[in-house]
């Protein structure tokens, strides 16, 4: 087996959900060892969240900078080659923009970056240094999500008319309604997560799932957010209708004051032929519609289900895999490309896809301020 992939990571210490989630994504096909990190800001934090994990302190470092210029300082077949940045929204593009110009690749949550022209900026980036860069739109690992972008493809349900993608969560509705308690929270701060909340955090997700699932693209949009009160500086619902041709249109619900929603995250496409639908909460069941004939559910890891999604398949059927195992798969494409294996298309939401969600957050925010009118991507 090849050598482990040289791995850093920056965030997502302590009790980080988006942490753990990285860690065992990594860890599952046995492609990366974690080399080097700066999980926490406070040194000394770092210093002991590494050691209750287990990690070696020797490159442990107290800051990003320090990080980069003494890793720049080892050999190239010692320092770390991909890092992962588990930051808030407005550190990805800094510390994205210099990891790349450092010569590293680079997994990245999302939203990529706080605007549109900081993102173009880390795609120049990256045509000029030829480096890999990876953004965590995690859903598109699981593999009936990569066997619903397969029959599409394949022509399964036909010709496209109609998409419906909801996400709704509702975890800042017992926050929003206290101004004291509002301010606590970096997700309503506009100078840490950019100018939208709720379509920057899960709306965006929506958006990338439907370009990806249907292999088009998202012309125009209309939105409709709610702030929910007029000194709350960021959107937490909305709705945006969406066009993506003349004949092809749909819509896209996302909130974060869906009250008592966990994480239903919901897409339903139809076409000439049929449909297909399928829940984040029940990520293992895909439905296949067709007039005048029941509905047929498709499960990982039968022989029916095309190629690709076979590869994101880690169990045998009746064996449920959920979102620690698509994380996995983004991870596994990742390591394809580092090692300069062939890789399918779509194992990794890419640079273009930061690209694009950037400009549908702005646009979305735009088409509401400008009185709720159709905006071109």
């Amino acid at each position: 087996m090849s050598q482990k992939i040289r791995w850093g990571v920056l965030g997502g210490g302590g009790d980080s959900l988006i942490g753990v989630l990285h860690r065992v994504a990594a860890s599952m096909f046995d492609a990366y060892a974690l080399t080097g990190a700066v999980f926490n800001p406070d040194y000394e934090q770092n210093k002991a969240f590494a050691q209750e994990i287990g990690i070696p302190l020797d490159r442990i470092y107290p800051d990003f900078d320090a990080m980069v210029e003494a890793e720049l300082a080892l050999p190239v077949d010692q320092r770390i080659q991909v890092f992962s940045v588990l930051t808030p929204n407005f550190l990805h593009y800094p510390m994205a923009k210099k990891l790349m110009e450092s010569g590293f690749h680079v997994i990245c949550e999302k939203p990529m970056t706080m605007t549109h022209a900081e993102a173009l900026d880390l795609q120049k980036i990256q045509a000029d240094k030829g480096v890999l860069f990876a953004l965590t739109h995690t859903y598109t690992g699981y593999p009936m999500i990569r066997q619903m972008k397969a029959m599409i493809a394949q022509g399964a349900i036909g010709s496209l008319q109609k998409v419906d993608a909801q996400y709704y969560q509702g975890w800042i509705n017992p926050i929003i309604h206290d101004p004291d308690q509002r301010s606590t929270t970096w997700r309503l701060n506009p100078d840490k997560s950019g100018i939208s909340c709720c379509m920057g955090d899960i709306g965006v997700h929506a958006y990338q799932m439907l370009e990806y699932v249907t292999g088009q693209k998202i012309e125009s949009v209309l939105a409709d957010l709610n702030h929910l009160y007029d000194d709350n500086q960021m959107d937490i619902d909305g709705t945006v209708l969406l066009r993506l041709g003349r004949h092809v249109k749909g819509v896209l619900r996302a909130s974060q004051i869906a009250t008592a929603e966990e994480n239903n995250f919901s897409l339903a496409i139809y076409g000439r032929e049929g449909a297909l639908k399928w829940e984040q909460e029940n990520p293992n069941y895909l439905t296949l519609l067709k007039d005048g004939q029941p509905a047929q559910t498709l499960k990982p890891g039968h022989g029916y289900n095309t190629a690709f999604s076979l590869d994101g398949t880690k169990l045998p059927p009746g064996h449920p895999e959920g979102i620690f195992d698509a994380m996995g798969n983004i991870y596994k494409g990742m390591a394809k490309a580092v090692r300069g294996q062939e890789y399918t298309e779509g194992e990794f939401p890419s640079m273009e896809d930061g690209v694009r969600g950037m400009k549908f957050i702005e646009t979305a925010v735009a088409s509401h301020a400008e009185g709720n009118v159709w905006k071109k991507l």
